[in-house]
């Protein structure tokens, strides 16, 4: 449910939103939602000082409920491979 709901506030403020993808991994300290984004959008999805990317977490942390939930942005280029952005997901 986190993941779809993720995936759809991404797809409404990209350009490219066939391009978004969220995968979801279970780690020792929780989850981890890690979402896939075209290169060219990861600008929008981050934001300016990281405000969208913050607002995001805040959804779905309200979301979450007590859950530890941790989000990362990835773009991706078009071979398919995963590059981290600068802006790391942190812990809820």
């Amino acid at each position: 449910m986190l993941a779809d709901a993720l995936e759809h506030l991404v797809s409404g403020i990209v350009a490219n939103p066939d391009d978004v993808r969220v995968r979801e991994k279970d780690l020792r300290r929780g989850r981890m939602l890690e979402v896939r984004v075209n290169p060219s959008d990861i600008g929008k999805v981050i934001g300016r000082q990281g405000r969208t990317a913050s607002s995001l977490r805040t959804v779905i942390d309200a979301l979450a409920g007590d859950e530890q939930i941790r989000i990362d942005f990835v773009d991706v280029d078009r071979r398919g491979s995963g590059r981290r952005s600068e802006h790391r997901g942190r812990r809820h």
